[in-house]
């Protein structure tokens, strides 16, 4: 448990520093109008699917440098491979991003979008997309470190990144200090501006932090090594196509709001942002049980593989009945936070928030479980069958509700939220039986070592 804690502490503090950077676009993009706000959130979306499942393929030197690890304390040349492999594999996955993110506006078109938001979104894409390979390289260099024992560094990193988008967006989005005000443009490249700011910091911490040091991370920089980066691929492509499925959901549940109306979109948005903030509590500690499952699978201990993961869910899911209490207790006060609940003016946007927020409570238990277990799976590196849960549970049971109940039914936004509360609930079901599982389907290591 206190080794848990430690690891996942600051992963989680540096997950909520990171989606206070993403919020602080829609905060300040927010008082720009509803039309504005529309544009940015499904930028965002869109944006964030991508971005968010290439850090995921990325995302596998984890598991892999875990197990090195476990099987050797000082693996050294075996961990520089993977992370030169998993470097190279950003760059690759960032320009293809980049490619799809130029197409913004003809996608959301496709989509039904209204042709003015889905102009806008565009143009904040055709900037918001050069953040793409500094943020899938610091995806890269943050796990690295956490594995290798210096998670702190992630929340130094991103709360540098927070204070730098808050200033960028304070500076361009309503022109301060002497500064154009560029609006919805103007937040796109305080985003480009973050992401470059981390990257270089995660890149200075690397090459100065004595225990990091040693490793020569950038080292034979040009050297290839096939083999780990098939591993990478072999592992990162279903986490990649397991965040997609997820993530999509969640956008396809904005596009779907984009049916109904321009403010069941802002709701949505606003609602959306405030469970993805809860959500980086159990995601920290999923990412802190890849590394503890991961070592000692490395390791061949299955007793440290059971406690590493059973501690992961209950602390996971515990928390989660904390958040879901909150949601429940003063949803108003949260939706505060980026509109005035007392302006009549705001009244519809703010009673959808507070009605998509009570499904979020209850759905906050199955978001936390599925995390977690999901985390610990990939510390056994089975991601092929988990991707296969993701995509069935997300797309048949979450996507189907969704159109059935708010369109079918006529519940509108509310019907689509609780569609997505099903498809969590089917996913997070299924991955906690794979993890009781595990013995009886063969994932754990054939010999037990004691170390």
């Amino acid at each position: 448990m206190r080794a848990t804690i430690a690891l996942a502490s600051p992963l989680v503090a540096a997950n909520l520093l990171q989606m206070g950077v993403y919020s602080i676009d829609v905060i300040f993009v927010a008082r720009l109008g509803t039309t504005e706000l529309a544009a940015a959130t499904l930028g965002v979306y869109l944006y964030s699917v991508l971005a968010f499942a290439m850090i995921g393929l990325v995302g596998a030197a984890a598991p892999l440098i875990a197990a090195e690890l476990g099987r050797r304390r000082h693996a050294v040349r075996q961990v520089r491979r993977s992370f030169r492999m998993a470097m190279w594999l950003a760059i690759g996955a960032g320009l293809v991003t980049m490619a799809i993110l130029a197409n913004g506006e003809r996608l959301l078109l496709l989509a039904r979008q209204d042709p003015h938001v889905a102009a806008r979104t565009g143009a904040f894409l055709d900037i918001l997309l050069w953040a793409t390979i500094p943020a899938v390289a610091t995806g890269v260099m943050r796990v690295t470190a956490s594995a290798l024992g210096r998670p702190g560094w992630a929340m130094v990193v991103m709360a540098l990144g927070l204070a730098t988008g808050i200033l960028g967006n304070w500076l361009l989005v309503f022109g301060q200090a002497g500064f154009p005000a560029l609006g919805l443009e103007g937040s796109a490249i305080a985003s480009v501006v973050t992401s470059t700011a981390m990257m270089l910091a995660f890149v200075a911490i690397l090459l100065l932090d004595p225990k990091l040091r040693r490793y020569r991370l950038f080292g034979n920089w040009w050297r290839t090594e096939w083999s780990r980066l098939a591993d990478l691929l072999r592992l990162g492509l279903p986490i990649a196509l397991t965040m997609t499925f997820e993530g999509a959901l969640f956008s396809a549940a904005g596009f779907l709001m984009g049916l109904i109306g321009v403010t069941e979109v802002a709701a949505h948005a606003i609602a959306l942002q405030i469970a993805a903030i809860a959500f980086q509590v159990p995601f920290g500690v999923a990412q802190a049980a890849t590394i503890r499952v991961g070592m000692a699978y490395g390791a061949g201990d299955r007793v440290w593989i059971g406690r590493a993961g059973a501690v992961s869910l209950v602390v996971g899911i515990g928390f989660m009945v904390f958040t879901a209490s909150l949601l429940l207790i003063a949803p108003r006060l949260f939706v505060g936070v980026y509109v005035d609940p007392d302006d009549v003016a705001n009244a519809a946007l703010v009673a959808l928030a507070v009605q998509y927020l009570g499904v979020a409570a209850a759905f906050q238990l199955f978001d936390g479980a599925q995390a977690v277990a999901a985390g610990v799976l990939r510390g056994l590196q089975d991601t092929r069958v988990p991707m296969l849960v993701a995509l069935f549970g997300y797309w048949v049971i979450g996507a189907g509700c969704a159109v059935l109940l708010g369109f079918g039914f006529g519940w509108q936004g509310l019907g689509i939220w609780w569609g997505l509360a099903a498809g969590l609930a089917a996913v997070s079901v299924l991955l906690l039986w794979r993890w009781s599982a595990r013995a009886r389907l063969g994932l754990l290591p054939a010999t037990v070592h004691r170390i």
